[in-house]
This record gives C-alpha cells, structure tokens and sequence, in this order.
C-alpha cells in the first residue's frame, strides 16, 4: 500500500545502509542494502521515495541492473504499473536479448 514517504526517515534510512570498508577490494566503501531489505518498514520507505520519485514522469519500463536492481527495479515497477526489465551480463538470461556493447 502506498504512502506519502515520510522524508524525516530518509536519514533513519540512510543510517539502515551497511557500510562495509575495503570490499570487494581495498579502497572500496561498500554500501550494504541488506538490512533495508531485512525491514518491512525501510524498504517500504526506500519503495515509495522512489516511487514518488518518478510518478506522473512518462515511464514505459524500469530496468534493473544484476541482484539489487532486481529487488529495487520490480518493486518500482509494480508501484508505477510499469513493465520491468533485468539487465545482466551476456549469456546470464534466456531467450532473445538485446546486446549492448559497454565502454
């Protein structure tokens, strides 16, 4: 159920993100979505800001890059009644695809 997002909690929110140092490698500040994940409460949170985000824009799909774009892209799709697309590295999904060639 949608909610107007309670911008107080974006700090609440914010604070919920696992900071991990020196992962995958040294140097890296890994940012773990986990515990927003693990809580009904944040990842509702998290849904409906971007939600609000992006309501009344002209969306026709949200993509989703590997793991976490999946959880994150399909629960923003199905807020705003949109189709949802995972993107993934070549030879990762089934069926026909379409390549894009990266820099």
């Amino acid at each position: 159920m949608l909610y107007h997002p309670d911008l107080m909690g974006v700090d609440a929110l914010a604070e919920k993100i696992r900071k991990i140092p020196n992962f995958p490698q040294e140097g890296i500040l890994f940012h773990d979505i986990t515990p927003v994940l693990q809580s009904p409460e944040y990842f509702r949170l998290l849904i409906d800001l971007l939600t609000y985000r992006y309501m009344g824009q002209q969306i026709d799909v949200v993509t989703g890059l590997d793991a976490r774009g999946f959880i994150m892209g399909a629960a923003l799709a199905y807020q705003l009644n949109v189709g949802f697309v995972p993107i993934r590295k070549k030879g990762k999904l089934p069926y026909e695809n379409a390549i894009l060639n990266s820099i």
